[in-house]
Order: C-alpha cells, then structure tokens, then sequence
C-alpha cells in the first residue's frame, strides 16, 4: 500500500497537470473571442456546448463520469466570461517573448489582454477593427510606433510633447486616442529606486526611441543637464570619458547587455568620479552587466522591469477609460506596481543553487522543479552533452584550468534565461568571471550541508585537495553570492533532507 507522502505527490501532480491544461484552454478560448469577433459570430453557441458536454460524458473515467460535467460547466462559463470581455493587446511584427500579457493579467481581470502580430500591409485592417470595436486597443511595440502616432485621431499631450505613441485606445465613436506611457514609467523606475536627477548631469546612452521619453522624464523630474551618447554622435563611447566626466547620472537606452549577451557593458562607470546612480531599462536580465558593476561600486540602481510594469499600469488605466494623463496617472496605486513587479520578477528570475561538491544541490534541484513546476537544469549534465564527457573525465585528463573555462561558457549560456531552476558544480564560484551570471538574473540559494555527509564519489578536487581545504576556501564565496543559505544537518535518508531543504526554502521565500 502506498504511503500518505506518494499519495499526496500523485495529487501534487495531477494538480500540476490540471493547471497546465486549464492554462492552455483559457489561452485558446480567449484566441477563440477574438476570432470571433474579427468574423463577426456571437460568443456564445448554445448547440456546440451541449454537443460538447456529451463528449466529455462518454469520454469520462469511471472515477470521474459522475463530476465530469459539472465541472465542464464551470470551465465553459469561465471560458465564455473571458471570451466576452473587450480585447486589448500588444501590437508588433514578431512577439515571441513579451511578458505583456502577464503583466495585463496581473493588473486586472477588466479585459482580455492578447498578443497581436501584424505585418505593416495589414495595419489598415487592424485599425478598421478597432474603429469597428472588435479590439478596444493595444500597446504599440517596434516597429509601429511611428505609424501608430500617424494613424491616431487625437494625442494626449504627453504623446504630442515627445512625438512618440506606445498605447492606442479606440472609443465609442470609433476614433483613437494616442498616448505615451514610458515617460511615466521611466519616472517611477527612478522615484521608487531612490534616485533623484533634479539639479544633476544626467548621461542617457543611445539615441533611439527610448531615449526621448527619458529625455522628457527627465528634464519633468529637474535635471540640469541631459547630454546623449551614441556610436557616431559628438559624444561618443571613445571621447565620453574626457567630455562627460562630471556625470552624475548614467542611463542606458541601448540593448547592449541585453540576454543573450549579457556580458556585455557600454560603459566602464569606474572613470565617472562624480557618478551617483546608474539606471537601465533593459528588463533581462533583471541585472545587468552595468547594473552590477555600480551596485559592486555602492551605487543608486534602477533595473527596467520597474518601468515595463509601471507604464503598463498607465496603459490599463488608458484602456479603462481613463481620458488623459492626469486621469490616468492618478488611478494609478504604486503598492499595486510594486506587487506585481515582485511577481512578475519571481516568475522571470532563475532559482541558482549553488554549495560544495556532493552536498546534494542536484537532487534539491529536482525536488524543487517538481514541487514548483519549474525545468531543471544541471549544468554538469549539460557538460556532459556539450563536450562528450563528465567534468571528472575533463579535470583528470586536462586539468583544472581547461575545465574552468568550458565550466563559464556554459555558464554564460544559461545562467543569463529565465524561469530555470539551476543546480551548479561546487566550483562554479572559483572563478570570479562566473559571480555576474549567478547573480544576474537568479535567487542564488547556498545549499549549506556538514563537511561529513559529503560525497566524494568521482569527484576528484575534492578527493585530491580534501574537503576541509576546498571549504575553506571556498564558504565565504559561496556566501557572499547567496541571496538565501539553507543548512540541513546529516539526515537518515535523502527524502528526509529534501523535505526539510524543501520547508526551509519556503520560510526564506514566503515570509
């Protein structure tokens, strides 16, 4: 007979199969209202749903014949609700890896929020649809702003002041209303990071669109001097450190650092002596290379993902009926972006697990992916695969240093991704060219186990040089990049270790 912990691990699973699939069919049922409305067919088919619910009937297990269409009904209700609600969107060429829809669904339940990918001859289209309300609006991505802010009846005056549209909301009469909400958001990635331009030099890098709504922001919020760099301007990456010295503030607008490249900076901010924050409004990794190296220097922060979020609550108010800025801005509630920032940035960020040889961070590593449904990835399987032999093969035959290296391009490679939990070699941190992609874009966990209970089976450091030595030198690196240390004494059985490493893990991250 099967014990009450397999019992509840099956149930955990179905769970976690249920709520895939229940995700999956809100996903193709909100596709379906939209379809729906571009062809002109009433949401709901009275017919179709009967003949459906006979098919689940016939369909059913014996356990669940009898609830099977009670909870179909449930299910079709949500479905028609969420097919019924006014449909928004964001607008682009190619969109495989925005996190609009998220943010929409984090904000509010008001409309159905899609992904809506055009080429540039079907725009006539789209904006009839809207004029016809098949879609009440949609935020405006690259490379359509410019024919948005063409294309729009009226401009708020944030819109008219930049020259720039990013959220497009059609009304009752069929006309549209451009307006611009990343000068909102740059401002509030600033205030709520604690950095103040008012009577500073500020540096903005890049001169694309981006740039001018920092522009804006920050001549709003009182800097006294706003100066541009870019590759071939008068200002340049060569001259910026002789004519900008006295730079107080560094903001870049560029993708440079940007996953996958995140090891990339723009700038060296150590020659800006007089430097006091450094914000950038690339959002992945949530930290970048420049980021990093200020926060290292006790520099002011700012990351994008606080503006991503931020202007997409002024966009919601937008698309609720909010008339201009001010309305908009004003209904606006900064806990509510701060909540879904930290969800969101949860959702995004790696789970990074990193402790010495043998101490158990691969089995944690599944243990966690299977209770938060999250993929793992090894990085020593992924050796493995890459090079055609175990780390211990490359280490007894080439030696430490030839290791290293292939360890941090590998590294490199994944720890820049999202939403992965990760399981480390014990030595990943050795290296100090590894500490920014473990810290980049991850909650970095040190799985702290005794000296005793660690293997040392194929593992031929920590058999050459000893556990106590490689500890020794290795703990305070390991604590230093951990952002939570989860120590679990020797335990009878590894399912005792996992449970306890599983409940420490949920005090650190649920108080």
């Amino acid at each position: 007979m099967k014990t009450l912990d397999e019992l509840r691990q099956e149930i955990d699973a179905a769970d976690k199969d249920l709520l895939d699939a229940f995700e999956r069919r809100l996903q193709a049922a909100k596709s379906i209202g939209e379809l729906k409305r571009v062809e002109g067919k009433p949401v709901f088919d009275p017919e179709r749903e009967q003949l459906k619910l006979d098919r689940i009937a016939a369909l059913a297990g014996f356990e669940s014949k009898p609830y099977a269409g009670r909870l179909y009904k449930e299910i079709m209700n949500i479905a028609k609700d969420l097919e019924s609600r006014p449909i928004f969107g964001v607008l682009g060429k190619s969109l495989p890896h925005t996190y609009s829809p998220q943010i929409h669904s984090l904000i509010t339940t008001d409309y159905a929020y899609t992904i809506i990918e055009r080429e540039e001859d079907e725009l006539d289209e789209l904006w009839a649809q809207g004029r016809r309300g098949v879609y009440g609006g949609f935020n405006v991505t690259i490379p359509y702003k410019k024919t948005a802010l063409q294309r729009c009846d009226e401009l708020t005056e944030c819109a008219k002041n930049i020259g720039a549209v990013n959220t497009v909301v059609f009304r009752e009469d069929g006309t549209s209303l451009g307006a611009n909400t990343d000068v909102y958001g740059f401002k509030y990635m600033l205030k709520s990071s604690g950095i103040d331009p008012a009577g500073k030099t500020a540096l903005i890098l890049g001169t694309g669109g981006a740039s001018v709504a920092v522009e804006e922001a920050l001549k709003k919020m009182g800097a006294s001097d706003i100066r541009f760099v870019s590759r071939t301007g008068d200002i340049n990456y060569e001259n910026v450190y002789e004519t900008c010295e006295e730079a107080n503030l560094i903001v870049n607008t560029t993708p440079v650092g940007m996953y996958p490249e995140i090891m990339n900076s723009p700038l060296d901010i150590a020659k800006f002596q007089n430097l006091e924050a450094v914000a950038d409004i690339i959002y992945n990794p949530s930290c970048t290379r420049l980021l990093y190296n200020a926060r290292k220097a006790g520099l002011k922060t700012a990351g994008g993902l606080k503006m991503l979020v931020a202007q997409a609550f002024k966009a919601s108010a937008f698309f609720r009926g909010a008339r201009d800025d001010n309305d908009a801005e004003a209904s606006v509630n900064e806990e509510d972006v701060e909540r879904v920032t930290k969800l969101l940035e949860n959702k995004m960020k790696n789970i990074t697990i990193i402790g010495m040889p043998g101490s158990g961070k691969t089995w944690f590593a599944r243990w966690l992916g299977t209770n938060l449904g999250m993929k793992v990835v090894d990085l020593d399987l992924v050796y493995a695969e890459e090079y055609g032999e175990t780390c211990a093969e490359t280490l007894r035959r080439d030696g430490e240093d030839v290791f290293r290296e292939r360890e941090s391009k590998i590294a490199r490679e994944y720890l820049g991704r999202s939403g992965l939990i990760i399981s480390c070699g014990g030595g990943i941190i050795v290296r100090k060219e590894n500490h920014f992609p473990i810290k980049c874009n991850s909650l970095v966990i040190y799985n702290e186990r005794p000296l005793e209970v660690l293997s040392l089976n194929n593992r031929p450091l920590s058999a050459g040089h000893g556990v106590e030595k490689l500890y020794e030198q290795r703990k305070d690196k390991y604590e230093s990049l951990a952002d939570i240390v989860i120590h679990v004494d020797k335990k009878d059985s590894r399912e005792e270790y996992l449970n306890e490493a599983l409940e420490k893990y949920y005090e650190a991250t649920c108080s």
